[in-house]
């Protein structure tokens, strides 16, 4: 029999449901787009009705119809989902409420009872393992932010104190289990709906970044993954569950007892990509208009034709703003006439590449060290244009992925471990994981980057300013 793998990867944007075997080869795939965000309520944003589980569902369905293998020979579910997300649920293991987004300001708050229906406060993960398995547990590696955790030992607090001032209680919580930990067994109620096959055992990942983090094959060697998806970020592995200065953060990795260091990431970055291809378009960003379908394609192959720096055209990549600057916006300047769609496009990547590579540095320097190499993932890495990009920037080779869904392996390799297909982690990652093209930096155009970097790097203490004033006045404007 040859052992197959399904893994679930709930996204900001999309649910994806992959069928791997045990070589790490996809079989049958499916992806079902979320809705937007309820934002109706300032501060809040909520994924609205039971939009995750739909998802969920439908994708599940989907890849399940297009598998042409014997479903007998499924053997295991890896679930990964968004981290960050705060999902009050009822004693039933119902939804009290649509579960808070990590766009939510009260998920970086303690828990506030307002619902009196609500009995149990869990992550995305821990509803959706309760919705396949009817079991009360969850992955250990997805609590990050305000939750009542040891970051030391993955386990709850001992400490009363934490749980005063998170205002979540332990029998309000979930019991946890490490990465590959057997979370339990898909019920016949979720067979019925997602056609999975009653009785698999689901398997415990990480916090959807880590996961992605360990389906990209990172390891603890000095190498730094960028993913280029709608958060971006920088990640190496490490062993200390603290951060040195703020220039990273320390979250639980996919594997027990690593750590993923991240970086100060881009909290809109490849979506901002998406958004100016859908102005150009005209479109809603779902289906583009007959005769558009290539325009990323056309974009990335007229951008490819410029020097750095398209023609002196900066962009500031903050169309979201971070936390701990929330007056910021997004910039495009110097603009003189002479610079084309093309020229934005490329501002916008390069914009993107030089802010991550500066936080790249930072993080180095807080690390001590050198990061040698890059691999990258996420849907920029299709461009070829976006990975020297990268590689001219960083001015180190860089490396793409394989795999479109580098978060569905890393939850297939989660079930391969739990389930014992492999004995250890490294040799599921060798068995499973695979490396694709490599872009060598070009001297010369990393030279370029460098003199753009000198100015570059510098503009927010010049654009900074303008922005807390014009926030300033905006909110007198709205007060009048």
């Amino acid at each position: 029999m040859t052992p197959y793998l399904l893994a679930i990867d709930n996204g900001s944007q999309s649910t994806k449901v992959t069928i791997f075997d045990s070589r790490g080869h996809a079989l049958a795939w499916a992806s079902r787009r979320l809705k937007p965000y309820d934002t109706s309520i300032p501060g809040r944003a909520v994924h609205p009705g039971d939009d995750i589980w739909d998802s969920v569902q439908d994708a599940c369905r989907a890849a399940m119809a297009r598998f042409s293998g014997d479903r007998a020979d499924i053997v295991a579910v890896g679930l990964c989902t968004i981290r960050f997300c705060r999902a009050l649920l009822a004693a039933d293991g119902s939804l009290a409420e649509p579960v808070l987004s990590w766009m939510d300001e009260r998920v970086s708050r303690a828990y506030e009872p307002s619902n009196p229906l609500t009995r149990y406060v869990t992550t995305s993960s821990g509803y959706i393992t309760q919705r396949l398995t009817g079991q009360f547990v969850d992955a250990a590696a997805n609590y990050e932010g305000v939750w009542p955790i040891d970051h030391d030992t993955a386990t709850w607090s001992g400490d009363p104190a934490v749980y005063a001032s998170t205002g979540m209680a332990r029998g309000m919580l979930f019991d946890l289990v490490p990465p590959g930990g057997r979370l339990g067994e898909v019920t016949f109620a979720a067979a019925k709906v997602t056609g999975i096959p009653a009785g698999l055992p689901v398997y415990a990942t990480a916090n959807d970044k880590a996961v992605e983090a360990l389906g990209c094959g990172l390891e603890e060697d000095g190498t730094v993954l960028l993913s280029l998806g709608t958060y971006i970020a920088a990640m190496t592995i490490g062993s200390a569950s603290k951060s040195r200065d703020d220039s990273y953060w320390a979250n639980f990795a996919a594997r027990p007892g690593k750590y993923l260091y991240e970086s100060t990431g881009i909290r809109r970055g490849m979506w901002t990509v998406s958004w100016y291809r859908t102005l150009l378009e005209g479109s809603d960003g779902n289906e583009p208009p007959a005769g558009m379908a290539r325009l990323e394609d056309v974009l990335n192959a007229e951008a490819s034709e410029l020097a750095p720096g398209s023609n002196g055209l900066l962009t500031l990549p903050d169309w979201l703003a971070p936390g701990h600057a929330a007056w910021r916006r997004g910039a495009l300047l110097g603009f003189d006439g002479s610079q084309g769609r093309a020229h934005i496009y490329r501002s916008i990547l390069e914009g993107i590449a030089l802010t991550m590579a500066n936080n790249t540095t930072a993080m180095e320097r807080a690390l001590g060290r050198r990061l040698p190499s890059v691999l990258v993932s996420g849907g920029g890495s299709r461009s070829d244009l976006m990975m020297q990009m990268v590689a001219d920037v960083f001015d180190r080779p860089a490396r793409r992925t394989t795999v479109s869904d580098a978060a569905g392996l890393g939850a297939a390799i989660c079930a391969a471990v739990g389930h014992g297909i492999y004995p250890d982690w490294d040799q599921a990652t060798a068995a499973m994981v695979s490396v694709g093209d490599e872009f060598a930096p070009d001297a010369r155009t990393a030279r370029a980057y460098r003199k753009i970097n000198q100015v570059y790097a510098a503009l927010s203490t010049f654009t900074d300013p303008l922005f807390r004033f014009l926030a300033d006045g905006l909110q007198g404007l709205e007060r009048a």
